[in-house]
């Protein structure tokens, strides 16, 4: 999601409210394109990020601190000896631009007021932070963009500030029908793109959303949509900003399970099934966790890629091994056969003239005549013992290979209980305990300078849920936690929830050794269904038993149990209205 012109609207909106007449109390620099501004104002002291950063430019309060040079840049003392202290005067938004402006008020040498303008522009690549005097002469900019780097606007000290006009785009508060109808409806492009390039401050997913309250496909031709259909467009997009206009603004973020797909500040109706709304009290709020799960996803991922590569070259490893010894196992079937053929040959071969290549017998086993093949250069006792060497062979083969099957087996089940873990990993630590599981195997070799014998300690928690009726519900993130949950934390007659054949969590709801109600079996079924293997199939049958049934063989792999009696629910892989509990 675009930081668009409507987004801005309610930052500023934000902005008046929390600040309006209030004052700028110290302004630090902690980046070369980023101010952090503590203000006072009608809600109190706050703390206002700016940040002009090429990929990510935002303005928005946060509550954290960050720690700034010993010597503030050239930039930074100026803002500090102009309006270190200055007094708010408005701030606002030109007609739906990606810019923010601060008028300010302060008092120069000889104690005269004065007025500045500290302008934000959050325009991708080209954002900055520009300080202007009230005849618009910009004084400074947090970036000096010369003649070389732009034809269209020089920022440099003496220049004069102005908002460059790089397409010829509407503002979607004052654009008139006739206008909308001839600039939007005759481009010859998407209806959603001819929306977003003619007007200021609209975002790509604005002009979907738009597009589909209107319900016109936004990959349509503009110029397929006749006259109704245009009517149509327009007065659903006056709608959509009649709710800018008036500042209705309810920020938000959509999620598809716990990844953040999308924010916005009006209601998006295209995310529907297979999303999650989250609400917020502010924009900043929003941004914040916007940008940290973004974040923390990111990082998530990046950090486990090494992980994640070697778990999946063991598992096609470990699989092409398994189908192969499926292989094999299926060619000593023909076991039975070859034992038949040998005792047929001593029991009917007496006869049998010198080089005879077969020779037709009656099977006492079924009473069916078979013919059997012969080396004719062999005796029929050679020919005998040749048949019961290949049974001998063959029954071998299937000994050795009905353990291998089950090692193999155990394996690649292992691996993607390991590969489930990786995909619910929600922190560093959680993948810190998957590493440790990963060297013990022998899938990592441990570090020379690690003691020996020394383990990761454990940092990470299980998912702890509360159920609707107020039950403590608690999820593995790894194997070592499952083993941990099971054998360590539950008790006897607590109930314990596994996705039936398929790699997934342990889950265990504390019972306290009462009846529970139905709705915490269908809420706790649901948890091990998400976190299963099976998290994107409709249904997943889920193993449910209490506690004191549930086994680990010796020696078995972490996170491996078995039991012998369990009931079963079907339920769905979704955990929408399921409280997260913050220990």
């Amino acid at each position: 999601m675009a930081f668009d012109g409507i987004t801005i609207a309610a930052m500023v909106q934000e902005l008046n409210t929390a600040l309006s007449q209030g004052r700028f109390n110290k302004i630090a620099q902690p980046e070369s394109d980023e101010l952090l501004i503590t203000c006072k104002g009608p809600a109190g002291q706050k703390r206002l990020l700016l940040s002009a950063s090429p990929s990510l430019p935002l303005i928005y309060f946060t509550e954290k601190n960050k720690v700034s040079p010993l010597t503030a840049p050239n930039f930074c003392m100026l803002l500090r000896k102009h309006i270190g202290n200055a007094r708010i005067l408005s701030i606002r938004q030109p007609e739906m631009e990606r810019v923010v402006e601060f008028e300010l008020e302060h008092l120069n040498e000889l104690g005269d007021p004065c007025r500045k303008i500290l302008i934000m522009e959050l325009m991708g690549k080209h954002s900055n932070i520009i300080f202007c005097d009230d005849k618009g002469m910009i004084l400074d900019s947090i970036k000096h963009i010369s003649l070389n780097v732009s034809s269209v606007r020089e920022v440099l000290p003496g220049r004069p500030y102005f908002i460059p006009q790089t397409s010829e785009k509407r503002n979607p508060l004052t654009v008139e029908q006739e206008t909308f109808i001839q600039t939007i409806c005759k481009k010859p492009c998407s209806a959603a793109k001819a929306i977003y390039t003619s007007l200021t401050g609209i975002s790509p997913a604005v002009a979907e959303e738009i597009c589909f309250r209107a319900s016109i496909d936004g990959g349509a031709p503009a110029q397929s949509l006749d006259e109704t259909a245009c009517l149509h467009l327009y007065h659903t997009f006056m709608r959509y900003m009649e709710d800018v206009r008036e500042g209705n603004f309810r920020p938000f973020i959509v999620f598809r399970e716990d990844e953040p797909v999308e924010y916005g500040v009006l209601p998006f109706t295209q995310y529907k099934e297979g999303y999650t709304v989250q609400t917020f009290d502010s924009v900043s709020a929003m941004l914040e966790a916007y940008y940290a799960a973004k974040n923390t996803i990111t990082r998530i991922r990046q950090k486990s890629a090494d992980l994640r590569r070697i778990v999946q070259t063991a598992l096609d490893r470990n699989r092409k091994k398994f189908l192969l010894q499926q292989k094999q196992m299926k060619d000593t079937e023909k076991k039975e056969k070859y034992r038949i053929y040998g005792e047929l040959i001593n029991t009917y071969g007496y006869g049998l003239e010198e080089g005879c290549k077969s020779f037709r017998a009656l099977n006492y086993y079924t009473n069916e005549e078979i013919t059997i093949p012969l080396d004719p250069t062999l005796t029929p006792s050679e020919n005998a013992k040749k048949y019961f060497d290949r049974y001998g062979k063959m029954k071998r083969t299937e000994e050795a290979l009905t353990e291998q099957l089950a090692e193999t087996g155990s394996e690649v089940e292992h691996l993607e209980s390991i590969s489930n873990a990786l995909d619910i990993a929600m922190e560093e630590s959680d993948l810190s305990q998957i590493k440790e599981e990963l060297t013990q195997c022998g899938y990592i070799r441990r570090h020379p300078s690690g003691k020996k014998g020394q383990k990761v300690q454990a940092k990470s928690k299980p998912f702890h849920y509360r159920s609707t009726d107020g039950y403590d519900i608690y999820v593995g993130k790894n194997n070592f936690q499952n083993d941990e949950l099971t054998f360590k934390f539950a008790t006897g007659n607590d109930w314990w929830f596994h996705a039936k054949k398929m790699a997934g969590s342990h889950v265990v709801v504390k019972c306290a050794d009462e009846e529970l109600p139905d709705r915490v079996f269908e809420e706790a079924g649901r948890l091990a269904a998400y976190y299963s293997k099976g998290r994107t199939a409709p249904k997943v049958e889920i193993d449910y038993i209490q506690k004191k049934h549930v086994k680990k063989p010796g020696g078995a792999k972490p996170g491996f149990v078995v039991y012998y009696t369990n009931y079963s629910l079907m339920a769905a892989p979704d955990i929408t209205g399921l409280k997260l509990v913050s220990d």
